[in-house]
């Protein structure tokens, strides 16, 4: 190792080890070291929650690390998110209704199996020429514009380096985040529990109905990222290449004590009683079990991410929101490309200042902007209408205008940025009031209702107008177009906004079927008179038949249990 480097990036994590990859593919000449504490290979049952990604992230690793032929080869793919609602028929899995694609994806995504991974890359980056020291220490960081001093040990003795910049990936240790003093609280408190066990697990087999086992080709609904729905938690069921199944339990303590949760046995005992099927058909692994690990109140924002003065927070070590919709992978892609740009254009001799500024408020701003969608949120996932409606609405919000803005490149693009997020009443700022407005919604109609349904199927690839969402994700856009893009699929978002309040309160209230809506003033407690007031406002919106008409498979039918 030498004594000096270009950068220097703490933890050898997978926001650390692709941040490497990233910079040094990017820019061949730069030198780099990854400082990270563990002494050995990871072991293949990954010691971290976070398998499945999804499309910012797929295309992160595949297209911006080049990463498609090794994660072809060496992971499983993954075949979209699926859930499981219907609590009131939790042993009867062909009973309950399933959302999930029912044929492979034009957008792929991965089953990724962390330890196996990371000790790929870790072996690919040496290759790369980039210098890794496993069994690092970090002990202190003297900060200084012109060369960061860093001081740690490594076999029990001391050493140090001096790097023009430090990044921390050191997950949750967040070792400047503390040093400096910009923890950041988040109100999202949900606790986590993962196991992972030896073997395969394959909910196809979970029932005799053939009918029901017919309506996908065998194996594919093991290769989905499994999710078990109840009110307050979640459980997933995850495949990984090495044969062997990532189990985990997320839970709102509001609903669930930690307590119930916080041993192997505990957990399985809690899965007895609220998800019997998956008990019972986990049981005959108890032997298999490889490993179990838990995270309590697990989300925490960042007061910082990145400086002028060279330094810089990714992955873990600067925020964490929820790992329902698999989004970590997202948001280190996102991480690591400001960073990146900022540490190569500072390379070459650019002024870094103002987009260090500019990168850091609008990571800020879009974390932020997540929050809403896991917040106060977990009561509503016993509730099966509800929760149909939310993911979808999720899912279109996030193709729409974060997937497409990165395959893009729109989050580097000063102009795109300056156009879309900086200026009063910009896309930005219009879109996040409006999922404001439609989560909230979410709470107050789940509140007034929550009927029992069952034996229904819904593939998003149905609804033309998110099937379209989906597709253009991975169109190219000029700067011009792609700004004419996101404010296009801002309508269609309103629309759908609009559709939503529209049915729900023509159905509890008996409005008008075709009663317009103002998606940004609309809220489920007005009464009926302030909703036709709304309805005559500039910026309500009238029914349009595509929409509607296309919106029509989100809405199931009440069932009575016999």
């Amino acid at each position: 190792m030498k004594e000096q480097y270009d950068v220097a990036i703490l933890g050898g994590g997978l926001a650390g080890l692709t941040l490497a990859m990233q910079l040094k593919k990017n820019q061949p000449k730069i030198s780099i070291v990854v400082l990270e504490m563990r002494k050995n290979a990871c072991p293949d049952s990954a010691h971290k929650v976070g398998e499945s990604t999804v499309e910012l992230g797929t295309y992160y690793l595949r297209e911006v690390l080049g990463l498609s032929d090794y994660l072809d080869k060496n992971q499983l793919p993954k075949q979209g998110l699926r859930f499981y609602f219907s609590p009131q028929v939790k042993t009867e899995i062909d009973k309950r209704v399933e959302l999930g694609p029912k044929d492979s994806l034009p957008i792929p995504s991965h089953q990724i199996d962390r330890g196996t991974f990371e000790n790929d890359l870790i072996s690919m980056l040496s290759d790369l020429g980039i210098d890794i020291c496993l069994g690092a220490r970090i002990k202190d960081i003297e900060f200084n514009k012109e060369g960061h001093y860093l001081y740690y040990t490594n076999q029990g003795i001391s050493k140090d380096l001096r790097s023009n910049w430090i990044v921390d990936a050191t997950g949750r240790a967040a070792f400047v985040k503390r040093k400096l003093g910009f923890e950041k609280t988040l109100d999202h408190n949900i606790n986590a529990i993962w196991f992972r066990v030896k073997g395969e697990i394959d909910v196809d087999n979970w029932s005799e109905n053939m009918d029901w086992r017919e309506k996908l080709k065998p194996g594919f609904r093991r290769l989905g990222t499994v999710h078990f729905m109840g009110k307050g938690y979640w459980v997933w069921l995850i495949p990984l290449a090495s044969g062997n199944t990532s189990v985990g339990i997320v839970a709102d303590p509001n609903y669930h004590d930690f307590s119930e949760l916080n041993k192997f046995d505990k957990a399985m005992e809690w899965l007895n009683i609220n998800e019997p099927l998956c008990a019972e058909k986990l049981n005959p692994y108890r032997d298999a079990l490889m490993d179990f690990r838990v995270l309590k109140h697990y989300a925490h924002d960042s007061g910082r991410f990145y400086s002028t003065d060279k330094w810089g927070v990714v992955g873990e070590a600067g925020a964490f929101l929820d790992p329902f919709y698999s989004p970590g992978t997202d948001f280190i892609a996102l991480g690591n490309t400001w960073v990146t740009d900022l540490i190569l254009r500072d390379f070459s001799g650019e002024d870094i200042a103002s987009r260090s500024i500019i990168y850091e408020r609008v990571h800020a701003t879009f974390f932020q902007s997540w929050v809403p969608i896991y917040q106060n949120q977990y009561s509503l996932f016993g509730n099966t209408q509800v929760m149909v409606v939310k993911i979808l609405w999720d899912w279109g919000v996030y193709w729409s205008i974060p997937t497409l803005l990165f395959t893009n490149n729109g989050f580097i693009n000063i102009n795109i940025l300056r156009a879309l997020f900086t200026t009063r009443n910009s896309l930005g700022d219009r879109l996040g009031k409006l999922n404001i407005r439609v989560q909230k919604f979410f709470q107050d109609w789940a509140s007034s209702e929550n009927n029992t349904h069952i034996n229904g199927y819904i593939d998003f690839f149905d609804i033309p107008f998110l099937k379209k969402m989906h597709i253009e994700m991975d169109i190219k856009h000029s700067e011009e177009s792609l700004i004419a893009k996101c404010e296009e699929n801002l309508k269609v978002l309103e629309e759908m906004a609009a559709e939503i309040f529209r049915t729900v309160s023509g159905r509890i209230k008996g409005t008008p079927e075709d009663m317009k809506i103002n998606p940004y003033e609309f809220s489920f407690v007005m009464s009926n008179e302030e909703l036709l007031i709304n309805a005559q406002s500039e910026k309500a919106i009238d029914t349009r038949s595509s929409i509607s008409s296309e919106m029509k498979i989100m809405w199931l039918e009440e069932k009575l249990m016999v």
